[in-house]
């Protein structure tokens, strides 16, 4: 309970920290509405030439953009600010302050920096996701809609594990910001089905960078065809990943010599 009253802390700052420059919404809202109308116009090209996308057909893709943008917004929302702040504290000694607070380092490092207008994406995502559902309600039942729970809650815990990771290098290495736009890089290819990339991609967007497990997943599940096994594994990845990070968060800060050594 006392971890969830300080996430509400680190949310509420900010917000009052996000409205005091309200434009802010206003272009990151416009932003937002750009990039999601260029990914539907790709698809809509797309499906123009063929009937369906390596057995994808128009309205299950659609579901997959919204869950790009759901996730996107979400990492966007605190993932990415907060551990870039966090990558910014150690070169500058900061980091020091949040050791020496009576609360856990990693908690506090995770919830540091909020932007809430990056919720935009959040919203839009979920927009088009409930369009798309409604197109194909026929195909979506009790068991779909718990596979895609569960789906998005492995999905959330597994970007969370790996940016945390990536991170974490820090501690022994100076420039991590460049390893984190690879990230970027290949996480722009979730906007489309993983099956559709040659096969060292595929293992590469699974196993190196879990984008298949973020985005396709969660899309897989809610369209009904995601495998009771790939489900499992999205489970069990997601619960290995979070011990993983745990642990080489706590060994990360046995490198951490502060400020003033």
């Amino acid at each position: 309970m006392n971890a969830l009253r300080l996430i509400g802390v680190f949310l509420r700052v900010g917000f009052l920290s996000e409205t005091a420059y309200r434009a802010n919404f206003w272009i990151q809202s416009f932003e937002s509405a750009l990039n999601l109308s260029m990914a539907l116009a790709a698809i809509a090209v797309v499906f123009s030439q063929t009937d369906d996308l390596g057995g994808w057909r128009p309205v299950e893709l659609t579901t997959l953009i919204g869950v790009y943008f759901i996730v996107l917004g979400a990492i966007n929302v605190v993932t990415a600010p907060s551990l870039q702040k966090f990558l910014e504290d150690i070169v500058t000694g900061n980091l020091d302050y949040t050791l020496t607070k009576p609360a856990d380092a990693q908690l506090l490092v995770s919830f540091a920096e909020v932007r809430v207008w990056r919720l935009v994406d959040v919203v839009l995502g979920a927009g088009v996701l409930a369009v798309s559902l409604t197109l194909n309600a026929e195909r979506v039942g009790f068991v779909e809609a718990a596979q895609f729970t569960a789906a998005m809650l492995c999905s959330g815990a597994i970007v969370y594990s790996f940016w945390m990771m990536l991170a974490t290098l820090a501690f022994w290495f100076i420039r991590v910001e460049n390893v984190l736009q690879i990230f970027w890089a290949m996480y722009t290819a979730g906007r489309w089905p993983i099956g559709i990339y040659p096969q060292w991609l595929r293992w590469t967007l699974t196993l190196v960078v879990p984008v298949a497990f973020a985005v396709t997943v969660p899309a897989q599940a809610v369209s009904g065809r995601l495998p009771g096994a790939m489900l499992l594994g999205a489970v069990a990845l997601a619960v290995a990943l979070l011990a993983f990070s745990r642990w080489f968060w706590l060994k990360g800060l046995q490198h951490y010599s502060g400020a003033s050594a």
